[in-house]
């Protein structure tokens, strides 16, 4: 099965690197213009530069923005519009993991947390949705993690915004059904990203990362990491016209960690 996204444009927030990189990569490939936000604009290029050495003739364009930030988002989001054309495929990717003992986990940590990972989220979909109910035509991709379904001591307030963020993604599936609007969530396992190469830097205890790797894969029951790549697979499944009778689901892509399905 080819999937192809010709015609269509994706905007990915925490597109710099990861996951959010990946995404724009197999997007591109598969056809679709792609919006790239994050906050450093130095990275964001350097992404756009890699997928367009990669994909040959890939439209990538790039959108400095702190997603927490309520009115820098408004002004991204038209600014993206105007260069892009209507968002037709919305990926709310931007996060990071943040955890901690509960009783030592401040009002402004919760906030932060939230602002980032839930209101960014909310306020997109909010801008977002309004056209594609229009166009009768739209993708919504909620990236959270597995700790969404099966929250551990510890995983606050990572786990509590994402769990929110699950909650979303049905309530907002319900709600566009009538509109020809899917709205689903991908919940992350281990895939090898900068967030573990920089948990490598501090935890490594003087391995190579491939072998840090290698060793905390054996853990989870496909005996590896996964690769962004594979992440980014199923997120084009989804934006695509293949996926056109799902909605409201949330898919683990794990590896099989998960110990809920």
């Amino acid at each position: 099965m080819e999937i192809r996204l010709t015609g269509r444009s994706a905007l990915i927030t925490g597109g710099s690197q990861g996951l959010g990189r990946a995404m724009g990569a197999v997007f591109s490939r598969a056809g679709a213009a792609v919006g790239l936000v994050a906050r450093r604009a130095e990275v964001l290029t350097e992404a756009r530069a890699e997928i367009q050495t990669a994909v040959p003739g890939a439209r990538v364009e790039i959108f400095p923005c702190d997603v927490s930030n309520g009115a820098q988002v408004r002004e991204m989001f038209a600014r993206a519009v105007d260069t892009l054309g209507p968002v037709d495929i919305l990926v709310n990717n931007a996060g990071t993991a943040r955890t901690g003992s509960f009783l030592e986990i401040t009002d402004a940590d919760w906030q932060a947390d939230l602002e980032l990972k839930l209101f960014a989220a909310v306020r997109l979909c909010r801008l977002a949705l309004p056209g594609m109910q229009a166009r009768r035509w739209g993708r919504i991709i909620n990236v959270l993690n597995t700790g969404a379904k099966a929250p551990t001591a510890g995983g606050a307030p990572t786990e509590v915004s994402r769990a929110a963020g699950m909650a979303l993604t049905k309530v907002l599936a319900g709600e566009m059904a009538p509109h020809n609007v899917l709205v689903n969530a991908l919940c992350t396992g281990q895939i090898i990203s900068e967030q573990w190469r920089r948990r490598h830097a501090k935890d490594g205890g003087g391995k190579s990362f491939e072998d840090w790797v290698a060793e905390r894969g054996k853990k989870i029951p496909l005996g590896r990491f996964g690769e962004a790549e594979e992440f980014a697979n199923m997120a084009c499944f989804l934006a695509s016209d293949a996926a056109s009778y799902i909605t409201g689901t949330a898919i683990n892509v794990d590896g099989g960690r998960s110990p809920v399905v």
